[in-house]
């Protein structure tokens, strides 16, 4: 294994119904998405740029896909926790675990999306 690279290259959050997947990310974070069907599963790939750190993934439609609060947490960065909390709760989704002082690594959040996964935000301090 190469210890030099970061161990997680993607990820995907399952869903049941794909449209209103999207259309919570879309109003929640201002996604774009590409759609796709893979090995008879349907994808919608988060956005990614070569340039910037981080990965990215999809949000999956297929028979192994359950979404779950129970699961693999995924952190999604936002500038403003608080407004994205306010995005999530007027599309469907539900606090989970308010904005938390992280100390020097800034601030968590967790909640529930339109599919019934929990999910994870982090936000840094402002220099």
């Amino acid at each position: 294994m190469d210890k030099t690279n970061n161990p997680v290259v993607y990820f995907e959050i399952p869903v049941t119904d794909m449209e209103r997947a999207l259309d919570f990310y879309r109003s929640v974070f201002g996604f774009a998405f590409e759609q796709q069907h893979i090995d008879g599963n349907e994808m919608a790939l988060f956005p990614i740029s070569e340039a910037d750190h981080g990965i990215s993934g999809a949000l999956a439609k297929g028979e192994i896909y359950r979404p779950t609060t129970n699961g693999v947490l995924v952190y999604f960065n936002t500038e403003d926790i608080d407004r994205t909390l306010i995005l999530a709760t007027q599309h469907g989704g539900t606090v989970l675990y308010p904005k938390t002082d992280n100390g020097d690594l800034g601030f968590v959040a967790e909640f529930q999306d339109s599919e019934g996964n929990r999910i994870a935000l982090h936000e840094s301090l402002k220099n």
